[in-house]
């Protein structure tokens, strides 16, 4: 088996008196691509952005690389976020620089190799997610599939070991949806990358996925293979899978909730 990349431990967040990640467990392995399925707006974006510190969370634990992180100090985990990168659901690019500008933003920020080196860098990571010759483009000028592969482009300019996406294909048509999951594929088998996938689209899951885990209420409530989820009899993660209007998931849920018991 291989050794554990992240492992977070009774992980908790609360914003105000709703509770958002309530003690929640979870491990990624070296070369694994987990994917964190639930519904919009339950927390799955909180888990993300606690790994990477941009939110710290109110207690539990969490390792990268063997590292405990909560009680690092920002100069320390920016070092540790050169070997991570988050994909933004709306890709998160800057409106007033071209794609090139944008894709080498965080390599010039902390790296400051030669003109030339970004400039080949910057051309190389966008051959990786199919992109060619749209450096000069302007954010306005791409699709909503391109914004998310410039967006992925740019974490590739880092090389890390970690990829966390936020809702890679939301917003996007079926076609290219199932480009971007070919792309997350790629980044595994090619790079050797771990990653976590957020998201709620039960094909992407299936398709990326060397483990899926059903978020609800906080916690990581069931894990399996995509064939053991598809299995699955567990109401919650059953009703989940299979877009079921009748279940314990009801409309009314408070998906962001209340302290428990």
């Amino acid at each position: 088996m291989a050794p554990a990349i992240i492992e977070i431990t009774n992980l908790c967040k609360s914003f105000g008196n709703k509770i958002v990640l309530n003690r929640l467990n979870l491990t990624v392995r070296e070369g694994e691509t987990k994917v964190i399925i639930g519904r919009s707006g339950a927390g799955k974006s909180v888990l993300l952005k606690n790994i990477m510190g941009i939110l710290r969370p109110d207690s539990g634990s969490i390792k990268v690389f063997g590292r405990e992180v909560t009680q690092l100090k920002d100069k320390d985990y920016n070092d540790l976020r050169l070997k991570m990168g988050l994909v933004f659901q709306g890709g998160a690019l800057f409106d007033s620089m071209n794609v090139a500008q944008n894709v080498a933003f965080v390599l010039n920020e902390f790296r400051s190799p030669s003109p030339q080196v970004v400039k080949q860098k910057v051309k190389d990571c966008l051959a990786l997610v199919g992109l060619n010759d749209v450096e000069s483009l302007m954010p306005s000028e791409l699709s909503g599939g391109m914004k998310k592969r410039v967006s992925l482009a740019r974490v590739l300019c880092m090389e890390p070991r970690i990829i966390l996406y936020d809702e890679p294909t939301a917003g996007v048509d079926p076609i290219t949806a199932d480009a971007i999951n070919h792309l997350i594929i790629e980044m595994r088998d090619k790079l050797g990358v771990s990653s976590i996938v957020v998201t709620h689209d039960m094909n992407a899951a299936y398709k990326i996925a060397d483990a899926i885990g059903m978020f609800y209420h906080g916690q990581i409530i069931a894990e399996g293979t995509p064939e053991e989820i598809r299995a699955t009899t567990h109401p919650v993660v059953k009703q989940f899978i299979h877009g079921l209007a009748q279940g314990p998931i009801t409309d009314g849920e408070q998906l962001i909730f209340g302290h428990p018991k």
